[in-house]
C-alpha cells in the first residue's frame, strides 16, 4: 500500500502558480481552492492531499509532521531558519527578489557604503538583522504585516526591506531599489521524518514535481 502525503502550500501566489506545476506532475485538486472552503482538498491520487494554510506557516506544518511536503517562498525559509526540514527542489515559480528601498529623493544624495546605522520597516526582521549585521550595520527594526512601502511616506522608517516582483508598487509610492539581499522563488521541501519512513513515496512525487519544472532537464 502507497503511504499517503500531505503537500501544504499557501494561498496567493505561490498556490496560483504552484496548481499548473502540481498539475504537470500529475496531480489536480478535486475541487478549485480559490472557491471550497476545505482547508485539507483530495486530490486525483488517492494518497495525496493539499493543505492549504498561511505562507509563514507551510515550514512549521512540515517540520513538524503536519505535512509531509510544502511548497514555501526562499524568504519565508530563510526569515523561519528552522533545521527541521529538506529543501529539495527550486520549483522556479513565484520568482521574485528581496530587496532594501528607500524614496527616491533620499537616493538620490544617499551612499549604501557608507551606512552606519538604520531604520527600517519589514515583515523579514531575521533576515534583516542577519544582512546588515554581516556588514557591520546597526539596525532599528519595525516589524509590520503589511503595505511596506507606506512606512517611509509617514516617517515611521527610512527605508524598508520587502519583496519586490515588478517595482511598479514601490515607484507608484516613490521609492527606489538600493540593495539587493537575495533572489526569491518557492521551493520544495520535506520533512525529514518523511523522507525516512515514506521514502519512496515521497521520492516518487518529488520526481514527478521536478520533471514538471519548466527549464528543468
Amino acid at each position: 500500500m502507497t503511504e499517503s502525503l500531505k503537500i501544504a502550500l499557501s494561498k496567493g501566489r505561490i498556490l496560483e502558480e504552484g496548481l499548473p506545476l502540481l498539475a504537470k506532475a500529475g496531480i489536480v485538486p478535486r475541487e478549485d481552492p480559490a472557491k471550497s472552503r476545505k482547508l485539507i482538498l483530495d486530490t486525483n491520487l488517492d494518497n495525496v492531499q493539499l493543505v492549504i494554510i498561511r505562507a509563514a506557516d507551510v515550514p512549521t506544518y512540515v517540520q513538524y509532521g503536519a505535512a509531509d511536503l510544502g511548497m514555501a517562498g526562499k524568504d519565508v525559509l530563510m526569515e523561519y531558519g528552522g533545521d527541521g526540514l529538506y529543501e529539495l527542489l527550486d520549483l522556479k515559480i513565484a520568482v521574485c527578489r528581496l530587496m532594501v528601498a528607500e524614496p527616491a529623493k533620499l537616493a538620490q544624495q544617499d551612499d549604501p557604503k557608507k551606512w552606519t546605522r538604520l531604520r527600517i520597516a519589514t515583515k523579514y526582521p531575521a533576515i534583516t538583522r542577519r544582512h546588515f549585521a554581516a556588514k557591520g550595520i546597526q539596525t532599528d527594526i519595525i516589524k509590520l504585516y503589511g503595505s511596506m512601502e507606506l512606512a517611509p511616506l509617514v516617517g515611521l522608517s527610512d527605508r524598508i526591506v520587502d519583496l519586490v516582483g515588478t517595482g511598479k508598487t514601490l515607484k507608484a509610492n516613490g521609492l527606489v531599489e538600493v540593495e539587493h539581499i537575495a533572489d526569491i522563488s518557492a521551493w520544495l521541501v520535506a520533512n525529514k521524518a518523511s523522507m525516512k519512513m515514506k521514502h519512496a513515496a515521497v521520492k516518487g512525487l518529488v520526481d514527478r514535481l521536478a520533471s514538471a519544472i519548466p527549464g528543468r532537464p
